[in-house]
């Protein structure tokens, strides 16, 4: 690891192979994997549909780029544009990728409209990637610090706060766009209240603004829906998808509906590897495997009896805030930072994660069964007992 920059806290472990919803190391132990590559690898590891799609793609045509017609990009914006309820779709490489695309889709939809210094609203305790434009967007100064000058054009509120919203929207008329994730994944799995999207899309309306939903982490089955924004009876003018789309396979999609489907032209944006043949492939097949497997409605009803499983188990227990989630999204609140937990949970061999300093964080895979998920309850629940006691 010598010659790799030092821009990961590497935990010491390697990984050699997977099977559904297990990993084993170098030295072969089997670990339970509730992190799924951060929310990644929805099918879990080694999927025979996806293995089988990239191989067969991989021996026919990996990548011709851009500058040519490709069959497997058109079957892939088709369908997502169908399920999604979109018109257009921007391929790209990454969940920052796409939604740069949304960034610059809303500037470019702004200027437009003859505003010259377009402004979007985005939201406290986000995440939205690590290029300079999204982590200006992201609401975590750590993310940000040591890269200033920062990006213009953003304007930061509370997330799940519609007040703050209305009086920008009374002072800022170089407002063109909301940026703003369904469920908060990096910010601590945080939930709005139920009406929160809804009031979002009816405020765009007013105002002629562009609803732009990060589904990079939700989006794929993760919530319990394909797309989080199902849920909520809207849809959005924007959407940037990646993370599970692929099932490991680097891709990330922005879609488009109505005006803002019209924006780019020519030239206005491009990715060299976006969209290629092999990327487009899995795609196509973690698409396929999701519906044929009902992973969907398995996400919600695996979801919700982890969390019910966690409830249960540390209720009463001191230093527990809250256990909450939508699908296979979870998150346990303890009062405290409890970042020690991930290797403590490794050495038993169950992979979890923690984000926002004191959020145990659950992303399974959506193939997880009932007694894997049992499993998880069963392991995770004493640890952080354990641990809580401790400090």
């Amino acid at each position: 690891m010598s010659h790799l920059m030092n821009t990961y806290a590497r935990l010491p472990v390697a990984f050699t192979r997977g099977e559904g919803v297990w990993l084993w190391d170098e030295q072969g132990k089997r670990y339970l994997d509730a992190v799924a590559g951060v929310a990644v690898n929805g099918l879990g590891h080694a999927h025979p549909k996806l293995a089988q799609a990239i191989c067969e793609q991989a021996k026919t045509l990996i990548h011709t780029s851009n500058l040519y017609q490709i069959p497997k990009q058109e079957q892939l914006g088709t369908k997502l544009a169908q399920l999604a309820g979109m018109d257009k779709v921007f391929l790209c490489n990454s969940g920052a990728e796409a939604n740069e695309a949304a960034i610059k889709l809303a500037r470019l939809y702004g200027h437009n409209k003859g505003i010259d210094s377009p402004a979007i609203i985005v939201m406290e305790k986000s995440f939205h990637g690590r290029t300079m434009a999204t982590l200006t967007a992201t609401g975590n100064r750590k993310v940000q610090a040591g890269f200033e000058p920062l990006v213009s054009g953003f304007v930061r509120v509370p997330y799940n706060d519609i007040a703050s919203i209305n009086l920008i929207a009374e002072h800022n008329k170089n407002v063109v766009a909301i940026l703003v994730e369904p469920v908060q994944g990096e910010g601590g799995i945080q939930i709005p209240q139920p009406a929160y999207l809804q009031e979002l899309r009816r405020i765009c309306d007013s105002h002629g603004w562009l609803l732009m939903l990060d589904e990079v982490q939700t989006g794929m089955g993760r919530t319990g829906s394909l797309f989080a924004f199902q849920q909520t009876g809207i849809t959005p003018d924007v959407m940037a998808l990646a993370k599970g789309l692929g099932s490991g396979m680097p891709i990330g999609a922005c879609l488009a509906k109505g005006a803002a489907a019209e924006v780019f032209k020519p030239g206005n944006h491009g990715s060299t590897f976006g969209g290629n043949p092999l990327a487009c492939a899995a795609a196509l097949a973690t698409l396929e495997a999701i519906e044929e497997q009902n992973l969907c409605q398995q996400a919600a009803e695996i979801g919700a009896l982890i969390r019910d499983g966690l409830s249960n188990q540390l209720a009463g227990t001191t230093g527990v805030v809250q256990v909450r989630g939508a699908g296979l999204m979870i998150g346990v609140e303890l009062d405290r930072p409890c970042g020690d937990l991930v290797k403590l949970a490794l050495e038993l061999g169950l992979i979890i994660n923690v984000t926002a300093d004191s959020v145990v964080r659950l992303l399974p895979p959506l193939v997880m069964k009932r007694d894997e998920a049992q499993q998880v309850v069963d392991m995770l629940a004493p640890l952080i007992k354990v641990f809580l006691a401790q400090k």
